[in-house]
């Protein structure tokens, strides 16, 4: 999931300077966020680190401490001048901020979910396991357990191998019951 806010600079803002209204934004976006966490996770610890991404400047990601453990749950900033010039915006009159979240990714930690492949599943042991307004952990319900394997394998030509053709590999022998990152 995407989001994007654009402000009018000298009204949504109150200023006509341009370095004020961008920190204003900053404050803004940090703000609607956290409220975003709060209201998803509950009362919990959150940090904010600085990061990169190549659409905004300054960038940043939100970690919430959940479960005993950092987690990162998004990452976001104020829009790149460059952006919003390609977008046709006077960047002496407006400014915005942008943020990026995998919702998939939040559910696993909500519901305790161990796979992600689960969410493309039609299987009506997973699906009514859920109800909507309600956080309920996952049973698992395969009689094994889940098992990691790490895959090494030796190439006869390197110069012609590329990580695609390893993905387009594993996709076509095994479709949806892997996930290849």
């Amino acid at each position: 999931m995407e989001g994007v806010r654009i402000f009018d600079i000298d009204s949504d803002l109150n200023t006509k300077d341009v370095a004020e209204a961008k920190k204003l934004a900053e404050r803004d976006l940090k703000e609607v966020l956290e409220n975003l966490a709060r209201h998803i996770f509950g009362d919990v610890e959150m940090r904010w680190s600085s990061d990169y991404f190549p659409f905004t400047d300054p960038s940043f990601e939100l970690e919430i401490f959940y479960n005993n453990e950092w987690l990162e749950i998004l990452g976001c900033g104020v829009i790149y001048d460059g952006v919003l010039t390609n977008a046709k915006r006077d960047v002496t009159k407006q400014c915005g901020w942008a943020f990026g979240l995998g919702l998939e990714r939040w559910a696993m930690k909500l519901f305790e979910i161990d796979d992600i492949r689960l969410f493309w599943s039609e299987d009506a042991r997973f699906m009514n396991q859920f109800k909507a307004g309600e956080i309920s952990k996952f049973k698992a319900y395969s009689k094994y357990p889940t098992c990691y394997k790490d895959i090494a394998f030796w190439l006869g030509n390197p110069e012609k191998y590329s990580e695609n053709n390893f993905h387009e590999l594993v996709r076509a022998i095994s479709g949806d019951l892997v996930e290849s990152v």
